[in-house]
């Protein structure tokens, strides 16, 4: 049986259709991601993203225990958190990998300008704001720890945490509601230029040093669509070699972008002098934050993850080395 022209064309035309959506369908890499100065690399990603081949689908989240929860339910490929979250999303069943690091530092222990606190042992007898499950938690409770203070959400302790959302701290502090937080940037950048607070420590003396922010995959995306994991780690790569090589795109892509000029430029410069662009992670520092969550009761892990499992750096490698990254 033949078919008319017009018949075999148009039946060609949706078989190439079909591909080619296919096709598209399969190059879109789904993001979960935060709202911090020094995430600001990995949002650049999607601006770049069709020269690197892909497309981005950026999902904001408001912590990374959210962007845990939504790569549980299958709704991510790739996510970005600070380590605590990866690691206690990891223990509790969560199917990813640690790829690459993408910041480091990124937190301030800071005291109402007011009260004039110069050191973690004067915060005895003291209200401190963190967010709840974060690296600041982590961070916080190791300093207090090593000095010898104890801690507890109610009162009675030397130390009284209050637990509140990142956004939340500053207006806490400013209001006397607590006497000193442990924040990320820029907001803790902005309560110091803003008057309102006065840095104690950058709390880096712990057995983790500089906290690493992770960027994690699925297990899933990092063996069955090996790739575009290939592609999103070299555009991963490509756009932080851009945020370090040229700082005036990123302070641009950051105030006016991720933040909507809601940060000024001694916010952003204060924050990424605190929390610099990177690429590397290491299993021993996973290893070691794990330890200390463990030592300092956050996250509660029945099973904490061994981090020569899980953590997988062979696609940074690689995308390093073709892009001539150091």
């Amino acid at each position: 049986m033949t078919f008319p022209a017009f018949v075999k064309s148009t039946v060609l035309a949706a078989l190439l259709a079909g591909a080619f959506s296919g096709a598209q369908a399969q190059d879109v890499v789904r993001l979960g991601n935060l709202k911090f100065a020094h995430y600001g690399a990995v949002s650049y990603i999607k601006e770049i993203a069709p020269k690197c081949g892909i497309k981005v689908e950026e999902h904001i989240f408001a912590k990374g225990l959210d962007v845990m929860q939504a790569i549980i339910a299958g709704e991510l490929d790739v996510g970005t958190t600070a380590s605590e979250a990866a690691i206690s999303g990891r223990a509790g069943g969560a199917p990813i990998y640690v790829v690459a690091g993408f910041a480091k530092g990124g937190a301030r222990l800071v005291g109402r300008a007011d009260l004039k606190l110069k050191s973690v042992k004067e915060l005895k007898g003291k209200k401190v704001g963190v967010t709840r499950g974060g690296i600041q938690e982590v961070l916080l409770l190791a300093e207090l720890q090593q000095n010898g203070l104890s801690v507890s959400d109610q009162p009675g302790k030397d130390v009284q945490l209050v637990f509140l959302a990142y956004a939340d701290l500053n207006g806490a502090l400013l209001g006397k509601n607590i006497d000193a937080m442990m924040n990320s940037e820029p907001q803790s950048s902005q309560a110091i230029n803003k008057g309102f607070g006065n840095e104690i420590i950058k709390p880096y003396d712990t057995p983790i040093g500089e906290p690493v922010r992770t960027m994690v995959m699925t297990e899933k995306f990092y063996k069955e669509k090996r790739p575009l994991a290939e592609k999103f780690m070299r555009c991963f790569v490509e756009a932080t070699k851009t945020f370090i090589d040229t700082p005036a795109t990123a302070e641009k892509y950051v105030r006016e972008v991720v933040f909507k000029g809601q940060i000024t430029k001694d916010d952003f410069d204060d924050a990424i002098s605190n929390s610099p662009y990177s690429y590397d992670i290491s299993p021993e520092h996973i290893q070691t934050t794990t330890d200390v969550m463990v030592k300092t009761g956050v996250g509660r892990m029945a099973k904490p993850p061994l981090a020569r499992d899980w953590v997988k750096t062979d696609l940074l490698d690689a995308a390093k080395k073709t892009l001539g990254v150091k």
